[in-house]
């Protein structure tokens, strides 16, 4: 008797915490970039082949730490069961990988490759989704690198998943999730039915700073590292660069006494008739 009552008792429970989550637990897929520092200005090289990368602080995209805290906000919540983190790039990108692992993912993947194209990116992560099968994958907008604003949208349509762009509200009900996100003229709220993917914009959140507790828990976390081979993607470049240049030197402006004076000086630049 005492162990049928208990048997029912853990019944109850189970079917109290389905309802509480209303079914909508589930694994929260984040890929992460390793870039330089916002703070760093870039330096071109010399021989203006590309961007000099050497001696230069490194860290995770401004647009992925807020797709990295609102993974871990959804699973505070009791939204998400798992957050796994993904980055595509060198060894060195572990580095950014125990970040988002410190920042509180609980396991992250690696991918070993240099100079990856947006489109290798997203095939490469249509793979892990189809491996992992995440209920949501939310990654940056952009990168601040390249500016690409490419690699959500084209794993959107790769793993033909309903997509939710430049968000600065996400809500996940059931099996839909709401995306307020920015357009030029204002806001628009979009509902995508689950598995879906989010891009994240800068007003989403503002990212928490790991703790010393956490960055060194974040060390025995599992990092698994991959090829591109082991997915079965090619990512052979299919541009290239022909140069890369600093912007040119702005020119000091003028100042004029009257609205006149202004007329008459667009009319010499020849800007005005």
């Amino acid at each position: 008797m005492p162990s049928t009552a208990l048997l029912c008792s853990a019944a109850n429970i189970d079917v109290n915490v389905k309802r509480f989550t209303g079914g909508t637990a589930m694994k929260i897929l984040v890929p992460v970039k390793r870039v330089i520092d916002y703070n760093v200005k870039p330096r071109v090289k010399p021989d203006g082949t590309g961007v000099d990368l050497a001696n230069v602080k490194m860290s995770m995209n401004p647009f992925d730490e807020i797709a990295v805290e609102e993974a871990i906000r959804l699973k505070e919540k009791g939204v998400a069961t798992e957050i796994v983190a993904v980055s595509v790039g060198p060894d060195k990108a572990q580095e950014t990988l125990r970040t988002a692992l410190a920042m509180g993912a609980d396991r992250a993947i690696l991918v070993v490759a240099e100079d990856v194209e947006p489109l290798g990116v997203a095939k490469l992560l249509a793979k892990i989704v189809e491996e992992e099968a995440p209920g949501l994958v939310i990654l940056g907008k952009q990168a601040i690198d390249d500016d690409s604003n490419q690699t959500g949208q084209m794993l959107a349509a790769l793993t033909g998943r309903p997509q939710g762009t430049f968000a600065s509200k996400v809500e996940v009900s059931g099996d839909s999730v709401n995306v307020t996100r920015e357009v030029d003229g204002g806001l628009e709220t979009v509902s995508l039915k689950t598995p879906a993917i989010v891009t994240t914009d800068l007003r989403l959140n503002e990212p928490r700073y790991a703790s010393l507790p956490n960055i060194m828990k974040a060390k025995s976390k599992p990092l698994a590292q991959k090829t591109p081979a082991d997915y079965g993607v090619d990512v052979s470049p299919r541009l290239k660069t022909l140069k890369v240049s600093e912007p040119p030197v702005r020119s000091a402006g003028i100042k004029v006494a009257d609205v006149d004076a202004l007329v008459a000086k667009l009319k010499e630049m020849g800007v005005a008739a």
